[in-house]
Parts: C-alpha cells; sequence; structure tokens
C-alpha cells in the first residue's frame, strides 16, 4: 500500500488490516513518521516526537500478530497524546519552561488503557502553556498552525492534535477540554473530537475531583474512530469519583441507518447574548436541515440559561489558575505567558464568597440544561461562532474574545454533558466548520451515531492544502 494511502487510513481500518496481515504496523509507522519529517517543520505539532519509540513497539507489534496472540482493538493503531496527559518516563510540560523538566513517574490512566490495547504512540503534541488559550502557541515550543492555512489556528488547546489528524499523521489522538480545547480544535481542523459526560473517562489528575470541570478525551478524523478510542478509554477508576458511577457498556458496535429518524434536535444559531458569524451560521444550519431530511424534528431554541455563563466560567477557571499555578508564576515570572500570569492575577482577586456563588451557578446551569433535555434529545449549535481565527488573536480564557468565539464551548464543561465536534463544511476561503453536538449524559453512543450519520450525508472528506 501507498505512503499516502496508508497515512490516511482510519484507526478501525488500521486495526483490521493489521489484524488480517494485510498491512504491517511498522509500515504504518514508517510512513506516518516520514510524513512528520516533511510537515513538522511548518505546523509545529509536537512537544516530543518518540520515532525510535513508536518504530519499536510497532515491531512488537507486528512480532504479536505474527506469533497469533490475542490482539487489543487499537493493535498497531498509531496515537498521539496531548503534552498535559502523563507518559511515563516522558516529559510533562504542559507547553512551559516552568515545567520543562518534570518527567511523568507513571502513566495516566488513559494512557495505560490505551497502551494495553494495542496503540502505539507517535509522540506528545502541543498546546499552549497549561492549556489556557483556544490557541495554541507557547513560550516553550512556539506557533502550532492549521494545515487548512498556515496563517490560521488548528484552534486550542489541543492545537498539536488537531493538525496532525488533519494532516494525516496518527488516526488518533488524545486531547483534553477545561473550556473546549477538544471541540474547538476538532472544529478549526476539520476533524472530530468528544468532550464525554463527567466521568464517563476518568481523570485522576485534579486537585479537587468534586469541582472538575476538565476533560481527556478521544480526537479522530472520523465518528467510528472517535467512538472506538471513547471505548478504550471509558471506566471507572477508584480515584475519581465522578467515574464511578459511570456506564461501562461497550461503545463500539454499528451505527444504525436511521439515526436521525424521530431524534427531537433543539438547533440554536446564535448562542447566549453573542452573535454567529453568516456563513458559520450557513453551514451549521445546513447540516441541522440535513438531519430534518432524514426524519429528525428540528425545533429552534432559546433559552436564558445560556445568557450569562461567561463570568461563571471565568471565576471558576481563573481561581483554579491561581490556586494551582500562582507559585510557578510568583518563581518564573516573565517567562510564563503574559495572558496565564493576567488569568492568574484575576483569579486572584475573587473571594470565597465569589468562588461560591459561581459553584451554585454552575449548578443551576446543570438544572436548566437538564430541563431542556425533557425537550430534546440533542441541542445542536456551531462548535465557535466564527471561522479559525488567525495564529495572532490571542485566545486566552478570561478575554472577551474567547467569550465569544467559543460561547457554545465553555457551558457543557461547567454542567458536564456529552458534546462533540463534528465537520460541517469549509468556508468560502477553504476553512473548517463545526457543528457540535450535545446530548444528555452518558448519550455518547447516540451523539456519535448522529455524527456518522452527517459524516456519510457529507460525502467523503477534504484533505488539506498542507498534506
Amino acid at each position: 500500500m501507498a505512503s499516502d494511502d496508508l497515512c490516511n487510513l482510519s484507526a478501525a481500518d488500521v486495526a483490521t488490516l493489521v489484524a488480517a496481515r494485510k498491512t504491517s504496523p511498522v509500515e504504518v509507522v514508517d510512513a506516518i513518521l516520514a510524513r512528520v519529517d516533511r510537515l513538522e517543520p511548518r505546523l509545529n505539532m509536537f512537544a516530543e516526537l518518540t520515532a525510535e519509540t513508536a518504530l519499536a513497539s510497532a515491531r512488537a507489534a507486528e512480532e504479536a500478530v505474527m506469533a497469533g496472540a490475542p490482539l487489543g482493538p487499537l493493535h498497531g493503531v498509531p496515537i498521539t497524546i496531548k503534552d498535559n496527559v502523563a507518559v511515563a518516563g516522558l516529559a510533562l510540560r504542559n507547553g512551559s519552561r516552568a515545567a520543562a523538566d518534570v518527567v511523568a513517574a507513571a502513566d495516566a490512566a488513559v494512557v495505560a488503557r490505551i497502551k494495553a490495547a494495542g496503540a502505539v504512540m507517535i509522540g506528545k503534541t502541543t498546546l499552549p502553556e497549561f492549556a489556557h488559550k483556544v490557541l495554541t502557541d507557547s513560550p516553550l515550543h512556539g506557533i502550532t498552525r492549521n494545515p487548512w492555512s498556515l496563517d490560521h489556528t488548528p484552534g486550542g488547546s489541543s492545537g498539536g492534535a488537531s493538525a496532525a489528524l488533519a494532516c494525516g499523521i496518527a488516526p488518533l489522538a488524545v486531547g483534553t477540554d477545561g473550556g473546549g480545547s477538544i471541540r474547538c480544535p476538532a472544529s478549526c481542523t476539520g476533524v472530530a473530537g468528544i468532550k464525554a459526560t463527567l466521568g464517563r473517562i476518568p481523570n485522576e489528575v485534579m486537585p479537587d475531583g468534586f469541582a472538575n470541570f476538565a476533560f481527556v478525551g478521544p480526537m479522530a478524523r472520523n465518528a467510528r474512530d472517535v467512538a472506538l478510542l471513547l471505548s478504550v478509554m471509558a471506566g471507572p477508576l477508584a480515584s475519581d469519583p465522578y467515574s464511578l458511577g459511570a456506564p461501562t457498556s461497550d461503545l463500539r458496535r454499528p451505527i444504525p441507518d436511521q439515526a436521525a429518524k424521530g431524534l427531537r434536535i433543539g438547533w440554536i444559531e446564535h448562542f447566549g447574548p453573542y452573535r454567529t458569524d453568516p456563513e458559520v451560521a450557513r453551514l451549521t444550519r445546513a447540516a441541522v436541515m440535513a438531519l430534518a431530511a432524514e426524519g429528525a424534528l428540528v425545533e429552534e431554541l432559546h433559552d436564558p440559561c445560556f445568557d450569562d455563563v461567561f463570568e461563571t466560567y471565568v471565576v471558576l477557571a481563573t481561581t483554579a489558575h491561581a490556586t494551582r499555578l500562582g507559585p510557578l508564576a510568583e518563581r518564573f515570572g516573565e517567562a510564563m505567558t503574559e495572558s496565564l500570569r493576567t488569568s492568574i492575577a484575576r483569579g486572584a482577586r475573587y473571594s470565597s464568597v465569589e468562588w461560591q456563588r459561581a459553584g451554585d451557578k454552575r449548578t443551576t446551569l446543570f438544572r436548566s440544561v437538564q430541563r431542556l433535555f425533557e425537550r430534546f434529545d440533542i441541542i445542536a449549535t456551531p462548535t465557535m461562532l466564527a471561522p479559525p481565527t488567525r495564529v495572532d488573536a490571542g485566545g486566552s480564557i478570561e478575554t472577551a474574545m474567547y467569550a465569544e468565539w467559543a460561547a457554545p464551548l465553555y457551558p457543557f464543561n461547567l454542567t458536564g454533558h456529552p458534546a462533540a465536534s463534528v465537520p460541517a463544511g469549509l468556508t468560502a476561503d477553504g476553512l473548517p466548520v463545526g457543528l457540535q453536538l450535545v446530548g444528555p449524559w452518558f448519550a455518547e453512543p447516540r451523539i456519535l451515531d448522529v455524527a456518522a450519520l452527517l459524516e456519510r450525508l457529507q460525502g467523503p472528506a477534504r484533505q488539506p492544502p498542507i498534506v
């Protein structure tokens, strides 16, 4: 099989072909590493490339196939891991000079599960410093660029992951999402990703497991692969309280042909107090109307519960920054990103009363969204309210730019509901646009079925010009 064909295979197809001895995991990894060599200087996707380890893992995967050993669901499948997720023995830099010498002592639970499933890690992908932006640049690694346009961002904070997926470097990626950081980059690069229900995938690294709104999750080039990786990552973990009640059913199953028939969709074109870019509104509305043509019942949705979410989110996010990163800012000063230091300073100014009030408002928002799901099976929104921004647009979580561009994202971090981004088309300038699908708690199968249906309706995905 030609090198380009190997790079463009889905994860499910790689696993099938490897198990059937129709392709070698070594051939797949060789093809991907050759593409990395060609594209990394232009896109800057990797915090650390683990080429030698990847090749060794691929050779071991090939030997297991030839020996007839039991194979996991990701056997021989290349994957990237964001550089704020621990991989034993590798640096855990978080895009920061303040963490440049930190080495992970053990695998994160999700990484251990991915390794056990047979995946081959290609490297650690870039992020903004401590994942505080919806763009991807950092003082440690510089600017990561979008393969659809080098002047535009691949989103953030999982921007290295999304850029690598879009240009055919590994069919799977692990990202994180504390305010849209899986869904934003998925939208910006024309790939798919899901922030699962709070607890569906364990996140054992959060200091406050009970007030958590940050998630680790799967990204891929299609919904079927997202479901495949989700099925590997999901499951309870003793150290994550929310994961203890999460369902353990297998998410890998046939996708129904009539996923939209009778589906009640609440369509939000303009989110909260903000207005959606006309071209984004046109593309995302067309995607929703395609579902209506398949039998979905679409109703325009306007609910005041989304009108005043940003300040609540900012209080919780910036106080978390101040608490956890404040000592680093004091020590490293201007070596850290100015916008992160601004966020830390803002969080330090909030009182305990303001923090508790924000927590109470978070609960109010959750209950309001729960009531919406008495009327709807899915809530659909534009993923981002405008196309990908330019690489110098800022994007820190406490800015007005973030408040507006990412308005449909951070509310569902606070409520814990599952939310995915699926491609909805390209603008006239050739920039990707995503549609967000939100469901009740633990409705990931429903969301991913609808996402897969949309992919079928839209036809074969186009490749970015920089591949």
